[in-house]
């Protein structure tokens, strides 16, 4: 089969959905309106020679990802290093994101967790004011609590009427069961998007699963997309996390499992984990993948230096070569 053969149009996903019905595992069902799915990339953050952030690098990143086909933009989370990022910059990028999103295809989710709730509702009311598609929240830091979480949300619900993401990781260490998701959603129904990332994660979205798609709308999985092919197979709605060098291959994993055709996902996804395995064995070589596609302009991080000997970007590039037939943009 050609790769041409392989092109899946967005007509033929759509009338493909019914596929997913065949993983009784997790039932979709009716919903009063229509669920969000597919691959969300979360934005990486950019930055300029002088270490300031690169505001033009994101909008670059919303334009090629849109070129690419995916569903949905996210920014900032821990992929967009957003713990090192100043409350200045954060606004302004939500800025930047929400004039360059406009008229474009995928849904713009805006991050506004903070250490407390305090912090957070001053991130989710400039984000309110900017009419993002959904909003996505860390649970609070400083929460000793699932009383403290549930109060967080309920704060951020009293913001917005917009879809809500509630992470299950990147808080302190407290389990947010099921049982609580489940309630939560329950009693504020703009909190029934999960981006499941607890261990056993796919145990957990298999036991959300029950619930949807009532209070539960949409289970997303993360973790760089390894082990996104499963979850998919699982019935899973999408997975949202910070592979933007990548996007294109992830829209192209989406609407191959959407048209049905799961053993070219499982072909093209093995392409996807050679890269993806890389990130143990050479150090920042998502920013090199970043700059050698045009969207950054440095390999700089706020979390360290990067440099790449010869060997290391020889075996990048052969790397990348497998996915290059695949490419959109």
């Amino acid at each position: 089969m050609t790769d041409h053969q392989l092109t899946v149009t967005r007509r033929e996903c759509l009338t493909a959905l019914a596929a997913t019905a065949m993983y009784p595992a997790l039932p979709t069902g009716a919903a009063e309106t229509e669920p969000m799915r597919g691959a969300f990339m979360i934005l990486s953050t950019p930055y300029e020679v002088g270490g300031g952030v690169d505001y033009d690098g994101l909008t670059r990143q919303v334009e090629f990802c849109d070129r690419c086909g995916i569903e949905g933009l996210v920014w900032p989370q821990n992929s967009s290093e957003q713990r090192h990022l100043s409350r200045e910059e954060r606004i302004r990028g939500f800025e930047v994101l929400a004039r360059a999103n406009q008229g474009r295809s995928p849904a713009l989710v805006l991050g506004v967790q903070a250490e407390d709730t305090t912090g957070m509702l001053a991130y989710a009311d400039k984000a309110e004011s900017l009419e993002p598609d959904a909003m996505i929240a860390i649970p609070p830091t400083t929460a000793t609590s699932l009383d403290d979480f549930r109060s967080y949300y309920a704060a951020l619900c009293g913001v917005t009427a917009r879809p809500i993401f509630v992470q299950t990781s990147g808080g302190p260490d407290i389990e947010p069961t099921v049982q609580f998701l489940v309630s939560l959603a329950r009693e504020f129904p703009q909190c029934a998007y999960v981006k499941e990332e607890y261990p056993p994660v796919q145990q957990r979205m298999l036991e959300l699963a029950k619930h949807r798609p009532n209070p539960i709308k949409s289970i997303f999985g993360a973790n760089f997309g390894r082990q996104w092919a499963y979850e998919m197979r699982l019935g899973t709605d999408g997975v949202m996390t910070g592979g933007v060098m990548y996007a294109d291959i992830y829209a192209g994993l989406w609407d191959l499992h959407l048209a049905g055709h799961h053993d070219e996902v499982r072909d093209l996804y093995a392409k996807l984990l050679l890269m993806l395995n890389l990130d143990g064995l050479i150090p920042g070589v998502r920013l090199y993948v970043l700059r050698k596609r045009g969207l950054f302009q440095t390999v700089l991080s706020r979390r360290g230096e990067y440099s790449f000997t010869q060997m290391q970007i020889d075996e990048i590039e052969h790397r990348f070569a497998a996915l290059e037939p695949h490419l959109r943009a």
